[in-house]
């Protein structure tokens, strides 16, 4: 029997970091990547436009004036991950994002029931919007850890 598959952790957290690579964002690409108890796939979102908004028409620089940055209009992986699902619930679920949720994401996650956070990056870890997170997170119960890369590299050839 072979022993050196890859774990769980790395599976998903791969998924997440591949769906990170169709978003158009210039600056910042995050993928995520929602398993049921059973490790079964529930949803998969990347950061991008709203359906129906042309990626090509939309604003995506990160200083200006709001109407003309992406920050008014972008949908952020998880938030995609979680209205793009299938499932009939997210209840007890396990996502796997390639950043730190902001507050807003957080929301989400919370309202949809998911139970545990498994995070690559938290780049933001001390702007308000993370501290706010982690609160969030606290209050309610929802597990956060640091996805740690195992010494693997998995290379993808097409």
């Amino acid at each position: 029997m072979r022993t050196d598959y890859i774990s769980w952790d790395e599976y998903f957290m791969g998924i997440a970091m591949l769906s990170a690579m169709r978003s158009k964002d210039d600056n910042s690409q995050v993928g995520t990547c929602i398993v049921d108890s059973d490790n079964k796939i529930l949803s998969l979102g990347y950061n991008g436009m709203p359906t129906g908004c042309d990626d090509r028409l939309m604003p995506w620089k990160r200083n200006g004036a709001p109407l003309d940055t992406k920050y008014m209009y972008v949908c952020h992986a998880e938030l995609n991950a979680i209205l793009n699902s299938h499932a009939p619930s997210l209840k007890g679920a396990k996502i796997y994002t390639t950043l730190f949720p902001c507050n807003e994401c957080t929301k989400a996650i919370i309202q949809s029931g998911i139970k545990e956070v498994v995070y690559l990056s938290d780049k933001y870890a001390d702007s308000d919007n993370n501290i706010a997170s982690r609160r969030m997170f606290d209050m309610v119960g929802i597990s956060y850890r640091k996805y740690i890369p195992a010494d693997n590299k998995i290379t993808l050839e097409l």
